[in-house]
């Protein structure tokens, strides 16, 4: 009667990030409305004129999105238990995708300096489309081979000869009772707002597969 071995294979890569999307706000609060929704206004003009000059067929910029201008109004307490006057805040969000890291440096360091409603809230660090694609169709297929080998060896290991695929699965699907997992994913490194000046470095972007296989053998 043949053997049943059931394994699981995986497979991970790294690759430097592509794409750097810098996630922003331009942000004002005060007394009176008017003026706080005037200053957001005047700066998104200023960060969305900066951005329209980066993006062009060959320029740094690839997307971007400015969101609505939001406005709403608070009534903070102090530490006594006063209820203070009304605060107005004024906020507005822009997306900016980057393929050169470099300009993307600079062009939140300009505006960390310049715009004093401007904050960044992260970057996030991905790869593009096509090679998300490429690294997981290798790594999937990695996996498969990695789960053959581990088959094989333990099929050597109690002299049964070749092995046999009968069923594979994305990891947990097979209802062996393994651990289920995702069965590809990436690590997309988020790096905080940094500070003027100062070298934006992404780490790798870490692709991942894991496959469960049934494999039979004697």
């Amino acid at each position: 009667m043949p053997t049943e071995i059931t394994v699981q294979g995986t497979s991970s890569v790294r690759h430097a990030p592509e794409r750097g999307t810098v996630h922003a706000t331009i942000s004002y609060e005060g007394p009176s409305m008017q003026p706080v929704y005037d200053r957001t206004a005047r700066d998104l003009a200023a960060v969305k004129e900066s951005v329209i000059a980066l993006h062009t067929d060959d320029g740094p910029v690839t997307w971007w999105s400015a969101q609505d201008l939001r406005t709403w109004s608070s009534r903070p307490w102090n530490q006594d238990g006063k209820q203070l006057p009304l605060v107005y805040h004024a906020q507005v969000r822009v997306d900016v995708r980057f393929r050169d890291f470099t300009a993307l440096s600079r062009w939140v360091a300009q505006h960390t300096n310049e715009t004093e409603g401007f904050g960044v809230g992260r970057v996030e660090w991905t790869l593009t489309d096509d090679r998300r694609k490429e690294l997981l169709r290798q790594v999937r297929t990695e996996a498969v081979q990695d789960a053959a080998r581990r088959a094989q060896q333990y099929a050597d290991a109690l002299d049964l000869g070749a092995v046999r695929p009968v069923a594979i699965a994305d990891a947990g699907m097979l209802g062996s009772g393994m651990a289920r997992g995702r069965s590809a994913e990436m690590d997309l490194m988020a790096a905080p707002g940094s500070a003027p000046d100062v070298e934006l470095a992404p780490d790798e972007i870490k692709v991942s597969a894991a496959v469960d296989a049934r494999f039979v053998a004697g």
